[in-house]
């Protein structure tokens, strides 16, 4: 398999009033294609900020992210939103869905912001029909006219993997994804993520939860904003 991308060195750090908080200390990783990677750690380790810098929604102090040989620090503005919008898919503990929308109009936001006012009346209609696909494979085929507030907890979820999914990423960024799910329902979300990595799909899930994390190939842990271990399943 090959490297998709690297990190080397990556530093981060805030300023807290008069102190200053380092998150990241020198983050060194790597992902292939194809892997599928739980990044563990207690709360306040640096998970969920490493996660942002490798999607481009923050930026690093130092260090390098190199995403298929680019170093994303020195795209441009319109490549970089390229980046955040076609190469990496965000599933977040919170699901950020919008309850003006329905399902469908939710799974779809990606592929409008690729698209541009200009170009989305030409791209509507395989778009909407891949987002319907998406949406029954992961057993929502009854809920497509449903707004957020209308489902439960798995099934927003699920939506919100669909639209991480629909510009067809590279790369899929899961941040504490059953994090706010009962037990039952987060294992339903996990064997999503599995069937999606058995079909290709590269992962990098963030948990604290070691028995979340043994679902995935390799495991790296943060500690005090250090990698302190790797290691294969």
């Amino acid at each position: 398999m090959s490297v998709i991308l690297t990190t080397t060195g990556v530093t981060k750090s805030y300023r807290m009033g008069p102190n200053i908080l380092e998150v990241l200390r020198g983050v060194d990783f790597a992902v292939e294609a194809g892997d599928f990677v739980a990044m563990v750690g207690a709360s306040g380790s640096g998970k969920s900020t490493f996660l942002h810098i490798l999607g481009a929604l923050d930026n690093p102090d130092k260090g390098d992210v190199v995403f298929e040989g680019q170093n994303i620090a020195r795209l441009g503005r319109g490549r970089l939103n390229e980046y955040r919008n076609r190469s990496v898919g965000f599933v977040f503990q919170f699901y950020h869905l919008l309850d003006e929308l329905d399902v469908v109009e939710n799974t779809v936001l990606p592929a409008m912001v690729t698209s541009g006012v200009l170009g989305w009346p030409a791209r509507r209609g395989p778009a909407r029909q891949r987002a319907i696909e998406l949406l029954r494979r992961f057993g929502l085929g009854e809920r497509l006219r449903h707004k957020p507030y209308q489902l439960s907890g798995g099934e927003r979820q699920r939506v919100s993997i669909a639209r991480a999914l629909m510009n067809r990423p590279t790369l899929l960024l899961a941040d504490e994804p059953t994090g706010n799910l009962d037990s039952k329902t987060g294992n339903d979300i996990l064997n999503v993520l599995e069937g999606l990595n058995r079909e290709g799909q590269t992962i990098l899930l963030v948990t604290h939860d070691d028995r979340i994390a043994r679902r995935a190939h390799r495991i790296v842990r943060l500690a005090d904003g250090r990698m302190v271990a790797d290691r294969m399943q």
